[in-house]
């Protein structure tokens, strides 16, 4: 008999199912030691994987490698993409800020990840640049898990070791000033890029979508700080959210932020709904924006994306946002649009195709 999940809030039928692959690591998973006291906290699990640079090879999306420190992400964004990451592991998407894996052993096995996988000629770019890494694509490798288990930093200790890499970091969270001792030693011997997303500037409206993310002001302090000890930062105002953060001022309100905070690029695409994320945010947005409700059922019950015409329109207001500010392209993903010939960083679509296919490459 396989293993099966222990867990008192399963049906019956999934509690006897054999479990194979992640879910079967993550069924044996052991409680991880925590000095949280804290009602609040979720549960930590230590997860023994096998690797941790993961594979990406979609065009489509501006990376070759995915590390994701975590699974799971205590952030609890009512928006968030990567809670399909956990049904991988037979569990609901709405677990994904209430049990959170930390991968174990993650810096001797990224140093054999990149001995042996990585390539400095991308096939991509027919040689003319190493693949590149992104970290933080299906988690936040910020998120207050870093504080206690080191495992985002341990890996950038790792990577400060190597020379040529191309790397980007995308968090919400003014927690990564830590580490611009160890971020500053891996830009100075290889392409760092990071991103900090603010969604929007108004911290009561952050609350209710982010719940347990900095505040907006915080992350700004960061992109400040991070640009002022010399490192490449941008901002991202993804995922663009219909009839919530798209009121006219909004977006461009939060690139002027951006810009004085000293951000180098801004980007934003619009809201993609994953099934495991409509099952979590249609709800939300009926108690929360009723008058929303008709409009994100027709919009996304059947679909993940919002209608073409919108994005379009999404598309060009961020285009009049950069030129107005002379925000420049994410560098990585611009050296990897000029490659494949394939619009990245400004097509109308962008963001929702880049978030569907990832969907297979960004567990990590």
């Amino acid at each position: 008999m396989g293993p099966v999940r222990n867990d008192a809030v399963a049906p019956p039928e999934r509690a006897n199912a054999r479990l194979v692959g992640i879910a079967r690591l993550a069924a044996f998973s052991p409680p991880a030691e925590t000095r949280r006291n804290s009602a609040e906290k979720p549960e930590y699990f230590v997860l023994p994987v096998k690797s941790i640079l993961n594979r990406c090879d979609s065009n489509r999306v501006p990376f070759e490698w995915t590390i994701n420190p975590y699974r799971g992400c205590e952030f609890a964004c009512k928006y968030c993409y990567a809670r399909y990451t956990h049904e991988y592991m037979e569990l609901d998407g709405s677990e994904f800020e209430k049990k959170i894996y930390v991968k174990k052993d993650a810096a001797p096995l990224l140093a054999w990840d990149v001995t042996h996988k990585y390539s400095y000629e991308s096939e991509g770019s027919g040689g003319a640049r190493p693949d590149h890494i992104a970290i933080g694509t299906a988690t936040d490798p910020y998120q207050p898990a870093e504080k206690e288990y080191g495992v985002t930093r341990a890996c950038l200790e790792e990577l400060a070791k190597r020379e040529g890499l191309s790397i980007s970091i995308i968090t919400k969270s003014n927690q990564i000033v830590r580490d611009i001792d160890v971020l500053l030693r891996i830009a100075g011997r290889s392409n760092l890029g990071i991103d900090i997303t603010i969604t929007t500037l108004r911290a009561g409206l952050t609350r209710l979508l982010e719940p347990r993310a900095p505040r907006p002001d915080l992350r700004l302090a960061a992109v400040k700080q991070l640009r002022e000890a010399g490192l490449a930062v941008g901002v991202s105002a993804s995922p663009l959210i219909p009839g919530i953060t798209d009121h006219e001022g909004d977006l461009e309100a939060v690139a002027e932020a951006a810009k004085k905070a000293g951000a180098q690029w801004f980007f934003s695409g619009v809201l993609f709904l994953m099934p495991s994320s409509a099952k979590q945010f249609l709800p939300f947005v009926r108690e929360k924006f009723p008058r929303l409700a008709k409009q994100y059922e027709q919009w996304f019950a059947k679909n993940g994306y919002a209608p073409e015409e919108y994005r379009r329109k999404a598309s060009e207001r961020v285009a009049r946002i950069r030129e107005k500010y002379g925000f420049r392209s994410r560098p990585w993903a611009e050296n990897k649009r000029t490659a494949t010939c394939s619009q990245l960083s400004l097509g109308w679509d962008a963001a929702a195709q880049t978030m569907e296919r990832t969907q297979a490459c960004a567990t990590g």
